[in-house]
């Protein structure tokens, strides 16, 4: 489109969720509790990895990456969904979008990776579990921790830039509650096709990689699991990557529906709601699934309350 007498948008606005104000700002207080709930989870299972010498293992070192990811990645998109529903008119600049989308994204294709990671991890711990103190050695772990978060950020760099070089020259009302891809793409003045289809063959590309592989992993272990003569193996074993499992598959069930699909079927209404579970919902399910159903966590949830006690116990007495 031809760029000249036409004004440079210099913000967006989202449109977030419609409703009454009433309805607004209960959607506030449900957003809010579950963003708070999910910061002092996910950093109680940091503190607690990096307290408790029994949790300094592969499997929980994953954990602990994973849980810092949960921070950041719910953390660069509920504050604008927030401000979209007690504020009139929630704005952010044309570069705060483009660092939003960019962060969003890497930390996503992170997430992605990690998770197939976390995969793998199992699957040598219980499919070759006299191999596995070799095959996933401490500089193995960090290594492959490591890669998870250089490719995710490095995923959706080119299409970042390619957004960035687009004119915006009006409407300025982005239809979502943070710069989604789509959204972002309908308000561009320029050509986008080039831009829309590297997205969205990167972000496939990088999901269903990484489902495939996590697929994969469950798929070897499952058949392990089905060999174990003893039922009580085969339940304890099944229960020790279950909690995994039921992350991958609410993660990737609403990314796959949200991402992996042509442009031309975009809907803003279901976008919206199928995104608070990827934005807001999933990054409170990591940590209270594994520790309400992780006996390892749960000892050291004790382990640290029992010193705590002590401690103030002791300065008591000093006092």
């Amino acid at each position: 489109m031809d760029g000249t007498n036409q004004t440079t948008v210099a913000e967006f606005i989202f449109l977030g969720f419609p409703g009454t104000f009433t309805l607004r700002l209960a959607l506030f207080v449900m957003f809010l509790t579950i963003y708070l709930l999910s910061l002092a989870g996910n950093t109680l299972i940091i503190i607690l990895v990096l307290l408790d010498a029994t949790l300094q293992t592969p499997m929980y070192t994953f954990l602990g990456n994973l849980s810092f990811l949960e921070i950041w990645y719910t953390t660069a998109t509920v504050p604008k969904l927030l401000a979209t529903c007690i504020l009139q008119v929630a704005t952010i600049s044309v570069s705060g979008c483009i660092t939003q989308y960019y962060f969003f994204f890497s930390m996503g294709a992170t997430e992605c990776i990690l998770l197939a990671v976390m995969a793998y991890d199992r699957y040598l711990a219980i499919c070759r579990p006299l191999h596995y103190p070799l095959l996933m050695s401490l500089p193995v772990c960090l290594r492959l921790a490591a890669g998870s978060w250089v490719g995710g950020f490095i995923a959706p760099l080119l299409p970042t830039l390619l957004i960035s070089r687009l004119h915006f020259c009006g409407p300025q009302k982005i239809d979502h509650f943070f710069c989604d891809s789509d959204p972002v793409f309908k308000l561009s003045c320029s050509d986008t096709f080039l831009v829309e289809a590297l997205g969205y063959t990167c972000s496939s590309v990088v999901i269903l990689s990484s489902f495939l592989l996590t697929m994969s992993s469950y798929g070897h272990i499952v058949r392990t699991i089905l060999r174990l003569a003893s039922r009580e193996a085969r339940r304890k074993t099944f229960s020790t990557c279950g909690s995994h499992l039921t992350v991958v598959t609410i993660y990737y069930g609403t990314i796959i529906f949200a991402y992996v699909r042509p442009p031309a079927k975009y809907n803003f209404t279901i976008s919206k709601v199928i995104s608070v579970f990827y934005c807001v919902v999933t990054p409170l399910v990591n940590p209270l699934i594994y520790t309400l159903r992780n006996r390892d966590v749960k000892k050291a949830v004790k382990k640290v309350l029992a010193r705590k006690a002590w401690l103030s116990a002791g300065n008591m007495r000093e006092i």
